[in-house]
């Protein structure tokens, strides 16, 4: 049986929630703000989710551009209760991965750059 590309890519964010109990939630949201998939516990919204990254992703590349610092690659937020990290993966989509404050920042973006790439070959 085949399986849909959403399917795939949500068995792609379990799986890297799995290898990295840091991380608590993670979407792909399209450049204008639909989720494209989720592993998101509640009371975390999944729209509201693609909202705010959509958002921030257009306001990191107009800062970005702004002031001469390239194509936008990632957004990091840090909280005190944790972070919020926004990864492009390609012109027309965004990661968004929650992580729990304890997390080992360089480990995390270890894997976000592992992950980005086989999510690449899947949008």
């Amino acid at each position: 049986m085949n399986r849909s590309r959403t399917q795939l890519l949500n068995e792609r964010l379990s799986g890297l929630q799995d290898s990295t109990p840091e991380i608590v939630g993670a979407a792909i949201v399209s450049a204008d703000g639909l989720s494209i998939a989720s592993v998101l516990a509640p009371p975390i919204e999944e729209d509201r989710v693609a909202a705010m990254s959509a958002a921030m992703l257009s306001l990191g590349e107009r800062i970005a551009e702004e002031l001469g610092r390239g194509k936008l690659e990632q957004v990091y937020i840090r909280g005190s209760a944790g972070y919020a990290i926004l990864t492009a993966v390609g012109p027309n989509a965004v990661l968004s991965i929650i992580a729990v404050p304890e997390a080992r920042l360089g480990l995390l973006l270890l894997e976000l750059r592992k992950i980005v790439a086989d999510l690449q070959l899947l949008l």
